[in-house]
């Protein structure tokens, strides 16, 4: 059984200037959105997110959004600020899935964001309703996506029609996609590869 993030506001570690990100545009445009020091905690920059969300304009609003490596939130916060109709957010690490309840709740948004405090594996391996939208940013180094890509496709967590957001590093390039997966847009910013990508059939 998938179980939700209990919301505590105990042990959460204190906010600070460094470890924030913005809300670009929204309901809760100009908001920070603060969260623990930890290795590997890497928020897509604001440069990023801006492209992004400028490529997403018109497939925000109502949608379904899966933030599958969640750490700071940033990006299922952006598309709940942004009209979007839920969000569930997957982070394993208990301090910054701590952290991003608080987020929630602080902003008003605790009834349309969920939180699992799990492995991403585990969540993929389960079982569930599809989404619209899923951004997929794994942590660097891991050459994560060519794991979680076929876990993401073959549990039909999409819809047809649904946008997935994959980020890497530059270097990497693009990522192997599916073959029923058209690659929409892909640019990088320094050290990071971002491309989006919508899926058009099932398997």
């Amino acid at each position: 059984m998938i179980a939700a993030v209990a919301s505590s506001k105990t042990d959460l570690p204190a906010p600070t200037g460094r470890n924030s990100v913005r809300i670009i545009a929204g309901a809760w445009r100009g908001r920070r959105v603060h969260f623990p020091d930890m290795p590997g905690l890497r928020p897509t920059p604001d440069r990023v997110r801006e492209t992004l969300f400028n490529w997403l304009q018109h497939s925000i609003a109502d949608a379904r959004v899966l933030d599958l490596f969640a750490g700071s939130g940033a990006l299922g916060l952006e598309a709940l600020s942004r009209g979007a109709r839920e969000a569930v957010f997957v982070e394993q690490f208990p301090a910054a899935a701590r952290s991003l309840q608080e987020q929630l709740v602080r902003f008003g948004g605790a009834a349309k964001g969920r939180i699992l405090g799990m492995g991403a594996a585990r969540f993929l391996r389960a079982s569930g309703e599809p989404f619209d939208l899923v951004f997929l940013d794994p942590p660097f180094g891991t050459n994560a996506l060519a794991e979680y890509i076929p876990l993401l496709d073959n549990g039909d967590w999409l819809k047809v029609g649904g946008l997935v957001y994959l980020e890497n590093e530059r270097v990497a390039g693009v990522p192997v996609l599916p073959a029923h997966w058209e690659l929409l847009k892909s640019k990088s910013a320094g050290e990071v590869g971002y491309h989006l990508a919508r899926v058009n059939g099932r398997k």
